[in-house]
């Protein structure tokens, strides 16, 4: 994802600017920018490619000024060229951004209408004329600020600086971080800790809709409505690994924390809240067409499309195939013509996934990939992607890039749907309206934090951990599984609940936790005759289920969470939180290295 930071200082801006967009390289990008004020206008430098192409700008051009933003771009709309690169302006009003205005294109259609001339392709320069439009209009730089940012639709962070206005700064933010540094007179925007841990370790973060009218002596905070608000001061780490983890002891439980955000991201960029209604991008196939999908993935990203398959075979009605990357081509599967063969990567880099690509690539598939690095080698490859907003995901174990995998999966469950006539317009409105609740409802299960960490500490006493799971819960069980296993080194398994009694249940002790997951669908009631065989063993159950479901296991598990209760649909992305939550706390409490757990690495690029 993009990087922000501003300054608002007494000494030249450029360098300290460049500075922290170096420290905000890990988020990956394709360009980068700065601007600053100088006199009555503003001025910019921008390069395509990597930060060492603007520094070399910088040192050819240097770039005076005391008050700048800058950038580093990773493309939505449009291009990765230095005409699309940020800061964007139309010499009155510079901006930079992070996310997408879902409404952009009726802005820019209404602003060219009012004679605005557009230079770039990027959403983020309609917030430019829209900005400086209602300034030309008779309001001062804040109201009109102000004025526009209840006009936009979608997520975004924003820093935007004004001509001739050198004690002035205002950031906003909807949906992506970003935070307000303090220093001695002078003040900063990033879009995290790191980004401005050269300039200070004293910061306050933006929560959602929040907008700041940021000077040199300090900082007012403000709603959306307009209200002044109060936000704390936070003293950041600033050594060693604790750099960029926010409030957060590790990566992993700061990435855990941002699924309501990121969730929220890669919904606004593919479901149109008013209509109710998935938009892809642009494929260069027909969806009505596609007769068998074939999904390849590893890891984490396997289990994603395990949920789809359900998905995709109970309410697009179309058959699917699953495979784990690294066995897929050596069986030499027969794909048919046309056929759309899905692959999914965080990384877009691993090793299997992008051979068992080139293979359908050669047999005639129409290859999509689901990627979370556009610019990555497996999204080059591919005839579209579908990205997930996800942002940088440090943490190995992976958290909120499962959950955005799962979400923009649902996106593309609908879309499919609908193609093929398999759901009703209706039907579709349903669902998608109970995607866009999920953000809230994963922020609601957030709040049984303390509770699972309670659990933990009976669970962290295991030598073996079951999960089970029905449906759709089943990969769930199996990511729950995968979870502990990978950063707290417990064995532990999951399986289809209705297996257990096939050979699993032997395993069966009072010594054996057993995790289920259990949302209230229609096979609720087979998954509690499961735990009615797991407890008449002495196993010991700890539920993940909504009221009914708790309510009717409440003399059969020794431990159970409420959940909200969702359209069974979505209730794989909600039920994915708590067994990441169990995980994290049972690493804590065993002291493993959470964020790195040993013999594992982020992106595997060999096979």
């Amino acid at each position: 994802m993009c990087g922000i930071i501003g300054v608002v200082g007494l000494q030249d801006a450029a360098p300290r600017l460049v500075d922290g967009l170096k420290r905000l390289e890990y988020r990956g990008y394709d360009s980068a920018g700065i601007a600053t004020l100088i006199g009555d206008g503003i001025d910019r430098r921008r390069a395509e490619g990597k930060l060492v192409n603007l520094a070399n700008r910088l040192k050819e051009d240097p770039l005076p000024g005391t008050v700048g933003i800058g950038h580093t771009r990773w493309a939505t709309h449009g291009v990765p060229t230095e005409r699309n690169a940020h800061p964007h302006t139309d010499g009155r009003v510079a901006v930079v951004h992070n996310g997408i205005i879902e409404n952009y294109a009726t802005l820019r259609a209404e602003l060219q209408a009012a004679g605005c001339e557009f230079r770039s392709d990027t959403d983020t320069e309609t917030v430019v004329h829209l900005i400086s439009h209602y300034w030309q209009n008779g309001v001062d730089p804040v109201a009109a600020t102000h004025k526009a940012l209840k006009r936009l639709e979608g997520a975004f962070a924003l820093a935007i600086i004004f001509t001739g206005e050198h004690n002035l700064m205002i950031a906003a933010r909807k949906g992506s971080p970003l935070a307000v540094g303090y220093g001695d007179g002078e003040m900063y925007i990033g879009s995290d800790a790191l980004a401005l841990s050269h300039l200070t370790n004293r910061l306050s973060y933006l929560e959602e809709g929040d907008w700041a009218v940021v000077r040199r002596d300090g900082v007012e905070f403000r709603t959306l409505g307009g209200d002044v608000v109060e936000r704390a001061v936070h003293v950041s780490a600033l050594s060693g690994a604790m750099i960029g983890k926010g409030e957060h002891r590790h990566y992993m439980a700061k990435e855990i924390f941002e699924q309501p955000q990121v969730i929220g991201d890669s919904l606004n960029a593919l479901v149109n809240p008013s209509t109710r209604a998935v938009s892809l991008p642009d494929l260069p196939f027909d969806l009505a067409t596609v007769r068998r999908v074939t999904i390849v993935a590893c890891g984490t990203s396997y289990y994603a499309g395990l949920v789809a398959k359900y998905w995709l075979e109970s309410v697009a009605r179309v058959p699917v195939d699953i495979d784990v990357a690294s066995e897929f081509r050596y069986r030499e599967p027969v794909l048919e013509d046309g056929g759309l063969a899905l692959f999914i990567s965080q990384s877009g880099e691993t090793a299997d996934t992008l051979a068992a690509l080139r293979y359908c690539k050669e047999h005639g598939q129409h290859v999509v990939s689901l990627v979370n690095v556009p610019e990555s080698t497996m999204a080059r490859e591919s005839h579209a992607i579908l990205q997930t907003l996800a942002g940088p995901e440090i943490g190995v174990a992976s958290t909120k890039a499962f959950t955005t995998q799962l979400t923009v999966l649902a996106c593309l469950t609908l879309a499919v749907a609908r193609a093929r006539g398999a759901i009703s317009a209706a039907r579709e409105a349903e669902l998608s309206q109970a995607l866009i609740e999920v953000p809230a409802r994963a922020g609601e299960v957030l709040n049984h934090d303390e509770r699972i960490r309670a659990i933990a500490e009976d669970v962290m006493l295991a030598r073996d951990v079951l999960y089970l799971g029905r449906g759709a819960s089943y990969p769930i069980a199996l990511e729950g599984a995968l979870k502990l296993k990978e950063i707290s080194y417990i064995h532990a398994e999951g399986y289809a609940a209705g297996e257990m009694k096939h050979g699993p249940i032997a395993l069966i002790d009072d010594s054996v936790p057993v995790v289920v997951i259990a949302p209230g669908d229609s096979l609720l009631d087979k998954t509690i005759s499961n735990v009615q065989e797991t407890v008449a063993r002495g196993g010991r159950v700890i539920a993940f289920s909504d009221a009914d479901g708790v309510e009717r296991m409440k003399d059969s598990a020794v431990y159970s969470i409420t959940l909200p209760a969702v359209d069974p649909f979505v209730a794989p992305i909600l039920y994915a939180i708590p067994v990441q939550l169990l995980a994290y706390h049972v690493a804590v409490l065993k002291g493993t290295d959470v964020d790195q757990p040993r013999n594992l690495a982020k992106s595997v690029t060999v096979e």
